[in-house]
């Protein structure tokens, strides 16, 4: 970004009174094919301010700019290309990743300011599939790209604890239930009660009515209802706690939909002394015709409330209490119009902070083309998933390194870092097809690829005796070790944008690009050769390393320093 904004002000010297310093940083591009430069300036956009050819313009511009970073400017067609100096840019961003390690990247762009950020939410009472996976890992990066532009993340566990789906599953315990095997595989017996509820619905409609009427008994308290929804609570957290220990996921809350219980009726109170509620059928909702949305239904005719309600009391309760500067929920795409609605609502009732909520969607995660379904029963369980990479990754070692120490520890590291990996190189909003085989490829972009990447660069560090120095002369040369510098110089962009545009799959493109930069060095250079830049090499070596580690960081990654 230092060398953008370098070119940024010398062009503003020349343009000042033609385009604005900000206007001439944004169109800065970086050129398709290193032989055309490192930083490129199109001359389009002045063609109508100076009635004049693109390519003049350029050639204009070219012979009024004067610094010691560029070491030649070139004119291509409407395109004006300059040449960084490749010796001090080295010199500058190797020297600069050393001195700050981990820290590199990092800016204080937030202040400490808040975000909340809801996320992975599973079902109580319903197995932890592989649909519940991109919420939970993308909420976590999301977690770790606030941390580094300097805000303050509070990761909160929205479960979904609540709802009718439980008076379906009281209904279908009361009905086929077994208290012994339930105690001994809870989530398991639960999902067949479960599944088996919709079946037995599909012939016999009232079993809805009934599942309908336990869920109230619940909402007033009846005591039977209450045991059984705590015991299906309870039994159901801990497995989560088992999944989210291997995924190393923490949150700051567990506050799910019972948490807004009591807190629900302010509310409706709010809504209803700003005149914002109106009968519809029976049941009572928030008209949403000026912005141009359907009617948000917040009581049932029955007396129940439902999520807009409670989501309402949620967003209330979080800035109230963690004064957030931003709000994100990171849930799936076909919630779009439910956090339309939120935000129009919050809107209507007064509150300016509602423009502070961002709605985070992702696209579906697909076995053979196909969206799992809990109801339906077509599920792959995420422990189960975890499990099988960690095998997988411990055979591989196996096969390539018998030798090596804590194969175990290295193994979950691979394993589960592949799945995690496998989803965050995707944008989120493309749906993913679930492959254990791509996930686990040692080469192409997977996450074993970068973390072995990281372990030889390790390596060579180990077996080049380097010892850590951030005042070492570095002076590099050739094409593929200018590609890596060039590389590293752009994490701290990338860092920003990830936030900016909400997209952890940018931190995972990064890596994976870092890492085939720094194989093609590796491929071409003797990194090891005894001779004066040997030391300069291992330099470069150390800050791939440490630029490589953080960014698997970012996406929920550990970076092993042997495989």
């Amino acid at each position: 970004m230092k060398y953008v904004n370098e070119f940024a002000e010398q062009l503003h010297a020349v343009l000042q009174e033609e385009l604005e310093l900000d206007k001439i940083a944004s169109l800065i591009e970086k050129p398709k094919y290193s032989n055309q430069g490192d930083l490129s300036f199109p001359c389009f956009s002045l063609a109508k301010i100076r009635k004049a050819a693109p390519q003049k313009i350029a050639q204009d511009i070219s012979e009024k700019l004067h610094s010691p970073l560029f070491d030649k400017i070139e004119v291509m067609g409407g395109y004006l290309n300059v040449f960084l100096n490749q010796k001090a840019v080295s010199q500058e961003v190797v020297q600069e990743v050393l001195k700050e390690g981990s820290r590199y990247g990092r800016n204080n762009d937030g202040k400490e300011g808040v975000i909340t950020i809801d996320m992975s939410s599973p079902n109580i009472a319903k197995p932890f599939s592989m649909g519940h996976l991109r919420s939970t890992v993308i909420g976590n990066a999301l977690a770790l790209i606030v941390e580094k532009n300097g805000y303050k993340p509070v990761k909160i566990n929205h479960l979904g604890d609540w709802g009718t789906q439980f008076g379906k599953l009281i209904t279908a315990y009361k009905l086929w239930g077994s208290e012994e095997k339930v105690r001994s595989n809870p989530i398991k017996e639960l999902l067949e009660l479960y599944v088996r509820f919709h079946e037995e619905a599909e012939k016999n409609p009232a079993l809805e009515d009934e599942g309908r009427r336990w869920f109230k008994a619940l909402e007033d308290g009846d005591q039977e209802a209450t045991e059984l929804w705590k015991w299906f609570r309870e039994e159901s957290l801990k497995e989560f706690e088992e999944i989210y220990q291997l995924l190393n996921v923490s949150f700051d809350s567990y506050a799910g939909e019972a948490f807004y219980n009591d807190k629900m009726d302010a509310v409706i109170e709010i809504l209803d002394q700003k005149g914002l509620l109106t009968l519809s059928d029976s049941a009572y909702v928030v008209k949403l015709d000026e912005e141009e949305l359907p009617p948000c239904l917040i009581r049932k005719s029955d007396g129940a409330t439902l999520y807009a309600t409670r989501d309402l009391a949620a967003a209330k309760y979080r800035k109230d209490h963690y004064d957030f500067v931003k709000s994100l929920y990171v849930v799936g795409n076909e919630q779009s119009l439910h956090f339309k609605q939120l935000k129009a609502v919050l809107s209507k009732m007064g509150y300016a902070w509602a423009d502070d909520i961002s709605h985070i969607p992702f696209g579906m995660m697909l076995k053979d083309g196909k969206k799992m379904s809990t109801r339906k029963g077509k599920i792959i369980l995420l422990e189960k998933v975890l499990k099988e990479t960690i095998d997988m990754a411990l055979k591989i070692i196996n096969e390539r390194n018998p030798s090596l120490e804590n194969k175990e520890e290295v193994a979950k590291q691979v394993g589960v870092g592949a799945v995690i990996f496998h989803d965050l190189k995707n944008y989120r909003m493309n749906d993913i097809e679930f492959s254990m085989e791509d996930m686990l490829r040692f080469e192409g972009e997977t996450g074993p690829y970068v973390q072995y990447t990281h372990a030889r660069a390790c390596s060579l560090l180990r077996k080049g005796g380097y010892k850590p120095d951030a005042s070492v002369d570095v002076a590099l040369e050739g094409d593929s070790a200018w590609e890596v510098v060039k590389t590293l110089e752009e994490f701290p962009v990338i860092v920003r944008r990830a936030l900016d545009k909400y997209d952890p799959s940018l931190i995972g493109k990064y890596a994976i690009d870092l890492a085939q930069s720094f194989n093609k060095y590796y491929g071409e250079v003797r990194i090891l050769e005894e001779d004066s830049a040997k030391a300069s090499r291992l330099a470069l070596v150390h800050a791939v390393t440490i630029v490589l580690a953080e960014s698997l960081r970012l996406v929920g990654l550990e970076a092993p320093q042997e495989m």
